[in-house]
């Protein structure tokens, strides 16, 4: 059973239906079968049980009759709030984080998703644990495990705070080689897809580099960052990324657990927003895409929309309205291949436009500068001139400040 609560006028009908189907889409991703739906609109939540005394008799009854074995809330509840559900419903209770924590913990298949899973769950669990281990209250007895005045319940909240401690360490790690691994990338283009969950971003991603990344018409079907080389018209050439979706009421710990995913957004050349063109509610999944780039401080990258799945809608003045909306947008289908070749023409585009053909001058004993310079051009010759050392190439344009602050002289060579 799926239900909600809403504040009227705050919300409208349709967003309330849209945010409720999407539960159960959830729900169905998890395993789980919807047997009934319940709406309150409320001027006022109670601070307690959300819901009204009869609206819970009534969401309690329905328990019963189709004999539910789980409530599910379209929101987030607070601790207390969840256990005073169960206890007035006799019937497990969790929220949307929960839910989508439980879909992550199903798909996460690397040991970087496992990790950021368990992390999220435990940073989820740290603050139910009074409301939900009940029989933890109880003063340890084991010879040999008894603290000084110490419950289990505390003991258990030591024990989750080191865990959590640990996997932030292993986390950091991880960072560390991703990082490693990015300043590798310095001379070519990094272009990374993103966008709400199941808008056909992996579908894409195979189209494009030929790869074989698992794709799924489910929710979350991709949680792990997968990286690939693609060769572009001419000489130009990308780094394209694959990440994990993103949804509305996204948990606030689960996002930062999975910081270092998202972080391939957050260092790209240009963002690949991926957007279903046949939801009814496109322009409110972008936004929610834009806010949580803005949150993970991908708001300046440069971007361009690309609407997928054309081939489930038959609209030219959608489409129209779309390009009014959002100039430079591309209209494909990652499944057909409609609009692909178009797609790599801007790309390809956007690539030439995001390098520059340059002469750098050096001092020939400066080994660091010419180090740096080094790792961040595709050198086409290099030599010694005098007491200078010369490297001619093509570089990105944002990295010619960096070359400009240690003393190199930049010569941009005119094709």
């Amino acid at each position: 059973m799926i239900l909600t609560a809403v504040k009227l006028p705050d919300q409208r009908v349709e967003a309330v239906r849209e945010s409720l189907d999407e539960l159960a889409d959830l729900c169905s991703t998890a395993g789980g079968e919807i047997t009934a739906e319940i709406i309150q609109a409320r001027e006022h939540f109670h601070p307690g049980y959300v819901f009204g005394k009869g609206k819970l008799d009534e969401i309690k009854q329905l328990c019963n009759d189709y004999n539910a074995q789980l409530v599910i809330f379209d929101g987030e509840l607070s601790p207390s709030q969840q256990e005073k559900l169960e206890k007035i419903l006799d019937i497990a209770v969790i929220d949307r984080p929960a839910l989508i924590l439980d879909i992550f913990a199903r798909h996460a298949r690397t040991r970087e998703a496992k990790t950021q899973v368990e992390l999220a769950q435990l940073e989820y669990i740290l603050p139910r644990l009074a409301g939900h281990w009940t029989h933890l209250e109880r003063q340890e007895s084991s010879i040999g495990t008894r603290g000084p005045g110490e419950t289990q319940l505390e003991t258990d909240r030591r024990m989750v705070d080191k865990k959590i401690t640990e996997l932030k360490k292993v986390l950091l790690k991880i960072d560390s080689s991703r990082n490693t691994q990015r300043k590798g990338r310095n001379n070519i283009s990094n272009f990374c897809l993103v966008g709400y969950t199941n808008t056909g971003k992996s579908t894409l991603f195979n189209m494009l580099t030929g790869n074989k990344t698992l794709t799924a018409n489910r929710l979350f079907a991709t949680l792990d960052s997968t990286t690939r080389r693609v060769a572009l018209e001419g000489k130009n050439e990308m780094l394209l990324s694959d990440t994990v979706g993103f949804i509305k009421k996204l948990p606030v710990d689960l996002a930062a657990s999975f910081k270092s995913t998202l972080m391939e957004a957050n260092t790209a050349d240009l963002l690949v927003h991926v957007v279903d063109f046949s939801v009814s509610d496109i322009d409110e999944k972008i936004a929610v895409v834009n806010k949580i780039l803005t949150e993970i401080g991908a708001s300046d990258i440069r971007r361009i929309i690309v609407f997928n799945k054309i081939d489930l809608v038959d609209n030219p003045d959608l489409q129209r309205n779309m390009l009014l909306k959002y100039p430079g947008c591309c209209f494909i289908s990652a499944k057909t291949g409609e609009g692909i070749d178009y797609l790599k023409n801007a790309l390809n585009d956007i690539c030439a436009e995001l390098f520059v053909k340059l002469q750098v001058r050096i001092p020939k004993n400066d080994s660091k500068t010419i180090a740096l310079v080094s790792s961040l051009i595709q050198i086409y010759t290099s030599y010694i001139e005098n007491d200078d050392f010369i490297i001619e190439g093509k570089s990105l344009k944002i990295d010619i400040p960096k070359f400009e602050r240690k003393g190199a002289a930049i010569k941009i060579i005119r094709d």
